[in-house]
């Protein structure tokens, strides 16, 4: 624990040994309530003159070390979010992000002591490696956890993060174990490389396994100064900026570093074969808990993209537009707006007004200019009708990226030009879904969206009265959502 505390202690809570011990040993049992209180003494301790440079660094490192239960706790908890109401996830998130805000900019300040070569620092010098590690960590966490809610990017953040990164190299720490038995320049690939992963295409429950999966391979991981297949992104150690893919020819400078995968893209495709080669349910990445294997062969996919020497090819060539476009969110909101016998009591009201920027065969971009509530997320339903039309379409929210708190980027993939509402009966009930017909589809083939658990192995469905006859055979679950799944299914036409 502490041993540094001597004469000259501040007027602070946390002046003595035995103060930090009582105050950590006494911390709510709530976690949310915990880290609260430990954020508060973060931005304590960070800004009382009178500590030594090595007693401050030594009570920050002890206060972050108490929290580690509650983050770990929190998170956790947080990634259950399909059980979670909308007002207990974001309990969650504010409790976790309002903690490793002022948890970074507190070991960041202490960072640029160092840098100012302010009086006394050399005797926490010892301590430096400790506190750079604590401090990318810090950093790359509350990035994170923006990342949850799709941004927007802070680039006041991404500078610290770059900054505490360059002074760990000139420092000559940047590969020596602080925390945990990891080093600066370790943390620090960590953050890049989750950011290299696209989390703006990624649920909640995906960028956590991501996470974990670049701490598996962090050892594989490459930083050098200058480009090759295995470093395909850049940033820079000086600069303020996200790190990027470098599609062009860069000149190596004195803050640019360029990172990638390494031989961890290979891990990741050994590690995706092995999943595709086996017939369990699930599958264990090693991770931690098991995901169902579909999704994890789906997040396998993605991460194989995203980390790939060459930059995914988009299949559809997009053109740039500049027109308005209806949407109507979830299931619910989904049938209202296609349900022409329904539509009398469909007065718009809870539908949006997007901007198309470019649209392809695929589906669209679009700017939100003015976010309604927080159901916006990867994975939502919408129901989109463009200016001027009568027709919907439907499609899937596949990245969204908040360029503000109100204003976000969405990319949308169109799973039907020609969706139809379809009566079904299943088990004796009757159901509402909605038939999604792509231009492409196999013959007999077709996809339907029901609310959950409608959707069982060896369940028909049959269809009457607004068409000839049908009945439609499970097949698959192809998407599921909040308040949705898509199943696929062979469609057979019954004779009359």
């Amino acid at each position: 624990m502490i041993s540094l505390f001597g004469r000259g202690r501040p007027d602070h809570p946390m002046a003595d040994e035995a103060s930090v011990r009582r105050i950590l040993g006494e911390l709510p049992r709530d976690s949310m309530k915990a880290l609260e209180e430990l954020g508060h003494w973060h931005e304590s301790v960070a800004t009382t003159p009178e500590f030594r440079p090595e007693v401050r660094v030594e009570v920050l490192l002890a206060i972050d070390a108490a929290a580690e239960p509650h983050v770990k706790k929190v998170l956790r908890e947080y990634l259950t979010a399909g059980r979670l109401t909308r007002f207990q996830e974001n309990r969650l998130w504010s409790a976790a992000h309002g903690y490793w805000a002022p948890a970074a900019l507190a070991m960041a300040q202490v960072v640029d002591l160092f840098l100012q070569g302010a009086k006394g620092m050399d005797r926490a010098r010892p301590q430096l490696p400790s506190l750079l590690t604590g401090a990318l960590r810090a950093l790359a966490q509350q990035i994170k956890w923006a990342y949850f809610r799709y941004g927007p990017n802070d680039p006041a953040v991404w500078g610290t993060f770059n900054r505490v990164y360059g002074f760990a190299e000139s420092s000559g720490t940047s590969k020596v174990e602080g925390l945990a038995g990891r080093t600066p320049r370790q943390e620090f690939l960590r953050g890049l490389m989750l950011a290299a992963s696209a989390p703006e295409c990624l649920l909640p429950g995906q960028l956590g396994a991501t996470e974990r999966l670049i701490a598996r391979m962090a050892g594989a991981l490459q930083l050098a100064g200058a480009s090759g297949p295995d470093t395909p992104f850049w940033t820079d150690v000086q600069r303020s900026m996200v790190p990027l893919r470098a599609s062009r020819i860069l000149q190596p400078g004195p803050g640019v570093r360029f990172f990638g995968a390494g031989t961890a893209l290979a891990e990741l495709a050994a590690l995706r074969e092995r999943v595709t080669s086996s017939s369990a349910p699930q599958a264990d990445l090693g991770i931690g808990d098991p995901m169902e294997r579909e999704d994890a062969l789906s997040l396998l996919a993605h991460l194989g993209k995203c980390w790939s020497p060459q930059a995914p090819e988009r299949r559809h060539p997009r053109h740039a537009v500049k027109s308005r476009l209806g949407v109507a969110s979830g299931l619910h909101g989904v049938i209202e707006a296609l349900d022409e016998s329904a539509s009398l009591s469909f007065d718009g009201s809870g539908a949006e007004n997007w901007i198309v920027e470019n649209v392809s065969a695929g589906g669209f971009g679009a700017l939100v200019a003015q976010m309604k509530g927080d159901w916006l997320r990867v994975g939502a339903l919408v129901a989109m009708q463009p200016e001027g039309g009568k027709n919907w379409l439907v499609g899937i929210v596949r990245r969204v990226h908040r360029t503000s708190g109100q204003q976000a980027r969405v990319g949308i993939e169109t799973l039907s030009r020609a969706p139809e509402i379809a009566r079904l009966e299943v088990g004796g009930a009757n159901e509402t879904g909605v038939v999604l017909r792509p231009p492409a589809a196999d013959a007999g083939q077709v996809r339907i969206a029901l609310r959950p658990g409608v959707f069982a192995p060896g369940q028909n469905l049959e269809r009457r009265g607004d068409v000839s006859p049908r009945v439609y055979l499970p097949i698959r679950v192809d998407d599921r959502g909040e308040d949705y799944e898509i199943g696929g299914f062979r469609e057979m036409v019954r004779d009359a």
